[in-house]
């Protein structure tokens, strides 16, 4: 599936990938592309796989739920939800390629988050961000770039740094990534009554694993911020517990925020 192999996926692979895309609205053919190619060594999705798909399609349909409530009562207009896809090794957007060491992003020229089904455990074992809720809020946080997206943040953020030099492109950038934190945040509030004790804890304790100062420090490097792109592990933990403290969207303004 993707990758140098170009593996195929097996009867009840596909199946469970057919059965995925067609019931969630994820774009599943990044996976599919070994299999109709004609691949001459299909495998089955690993167990793992399997389980990442449905997880990924359970949470996104929450955010779907929750934004689809929360645009008409705080923008005054409907939502139109991203298709996420999900995919395994490598593949392609309007925005470049990905793999899985690129990490989840959201591209918006075709108005998808990309995710890669070995992300979940890359989270747990590397980074040090275990739980089901850790892996939920990095999907709620791609989901949220596309709320951005569609409330024109992200359009207006884009133009600017590429009219700005590098360091304040990468202010501009952290902005919007907190907020995107922010957002994710009230996706949890809004989704309060799903969640087990423990939960919030593993989302923050995510927004803290993959800070851009721990991140930096973790790789043996003295933390540069000038160099920052996501915010600190500070800064991605409380503007996440702003969001799902108040639920409220007009309180993840990170641009008019003097202090981040």
């Amino acid at each position: 599936m993707g990758g140098g192999g170009k593996a195929g996926i097996g009867g009840v692979g596909l199946l469970l990938v057919l059965a995925v895309g067609y019931f969630t609205g994820i774009d599943v053919r990044p996976l599919l592309d070994g299999e109709l190619a004609g691949s001459s060594a299909p495998r089955e999705l690993t167990e793992a796989e399997e389980q990442a798909g449905a997880f990924t399609s359970r949470v996104l349909a929450t955010t779907e739920d929750v934004w689809g409530q929360i645009f008409p009562a705080q923008v005054g207009r409907p939502y139109d939800p991203p298709v996420l896809v999900l995919f395994s090794g490598v593949t392609q957007s309007p925005c470049g390629g990905a793999s899985g060491a690129t990490g989840p992003f959201y591209c918006p020229a075709d108005e998808k988050a990309y995710l890669d089904t070995q992300f979940f455990a890359t989270l747990s074992q590397q980074l040090g961000a275990s739980g089901d809720f850790a892996a939920a809020y990095v999907i709620a946080h791609e989901v949220a770039h596309h709320v951005q997206n569609e409330l024109g943040i992200l359009g207006q953020v884009n133009q600017r740094r590429q009219q700005v030099g590098e360091v304040e492109a990468n202010g501009l950038t952290v902005r919007l990534e907190l907020q995107a934190d922010c957002l994710s945040g009230v996706w949890a509030r809004s989704v309060e009554g799903l969640l087990e004790p423990g939960d919030i804890e593993e989302a923050v304790n995510a927004a803290h694993m993959i800070g851009d100062d721990h991140l930096q420090s973790r790789a043996g490097r003295v933390p540069q911020p000038h160099t920052f792109t996501h915010g600190t592990s500070e800064q991605r933990a409380r503007w996440f517990t702003t969001g799902y403290e108040t639920g409220d969207i007009n309180n993840c303004d990170t641009f008019r925020a003097r202090t981040l």
